[in-house]
């Protein structure tokens, strides 16, 4: 059993990528922790694993939201943390995305995350305080052409979290967003379809590799810990060092 034995909780997105390594990590280290994800047979993996109860439903409806944080109570006893991790990716022109593929992004990548947000407050101030967690992006820290709606979304979390870590600190209630950069994941699979796209990408990383989705949760893990006791109100990159790149000139490789 690991140090944070005894936590409670509620992960979104957590049927495959960061969100199922973080189920996995924080049930490794002795938590407990409702899955929640939008299809039933995609959260197969987790039946009949020990301290996990898993929710199906959509995180842009309130209800699903509050449910997720009353079976927390209701199988676990109290909420000590939300995981906001589920997410979508969308592209395209300036000009000519049609405007309800920009709300869909919206919706799920910052509306979502507010309706996370709140259905877990007053589980957590029940128990004197707790961890807010987002899955932000790098995206989210700069521009990528192309990917101006998901740059959007990913940035306007990253200042929803700063500006609810300073509305809640007094509640013992932390705040903090993880921002991974390229990490092999469903969401990313299909770059790995074209290996020039990938291996492009795979050299402006410091650590000449992409990330593995084990290694957020590791991140995402502490985050929602009391060992992260005095940490509220950041953004911090899993990012192999791309974010420390000017963009200039290309890291040194092997």
């Amino acid at each position: 059993m690991g140090a944070h034995d005894g936590r409670a909780v509620v992960i979104t997105g957590a049927a495959s990528g960061i969100g199922r390594a973080a189920v996995e990590r924080i049930r490794a280290e002795g938590g407990s922790v409702v899955a929640v994800d939008q299809a039933a047979e995609a959260l197969e993996w987790c039946c009949g694993l020990d301290g996990v109860a898993t929710l199906t439903g959509d995180v842009t409806d309130a209800a699903v939201n509050d449910a997720a944080v009353a079976l927390a109570v209701e199988q676990f006893g109290r909420l000590d943390a939300v995981v906001l991790n589920a997410g979508i990716a969308t592209g395209g022109d300036l000009m000519t995305l049609p405007m309800n593929e920009l709300d869909r992004v919206f919706d799920v990548n910052v509306k979502a995350v507010v309706l996370g947000m709140r259905a877990a407050v007053p589980a957590m101030k029940a128990v004197g305080g707790g961890s807010i967690v987002v899955t932000a992006s790098t995206s989210g820290l700069g521009g990528d052409a192309g990917r101006w709606p998901y740059n959007t979304s990913k940035g306007a979390v990253v200042n929803l979290v700063r500006s609810v870590a300073l509305d809640l600190g007094a509640d013992g209630i932390r705040v903090n967003a993880v921002c991974p950069g390229p990490t092999e994941t469903g969401m990313t699979s299909r770059i790995k379809e074209h290996p020039m796209a990938y291996e492009q990408l795979r050299q402006r990383i410091a650590l000449q590799r992409w990330g593995q989705p084990a290694e957020i949760a590791a991140l995402i893990s502490f985050l929602a810990s009391a060992d992260a006791s005095f940490i509220t109100g950041t953004a911090i990159p899993v990012d192999g060092g791309i974010t420390a790149n000017t963009g200039q000139f290309l890291p040194r490789s092997l």
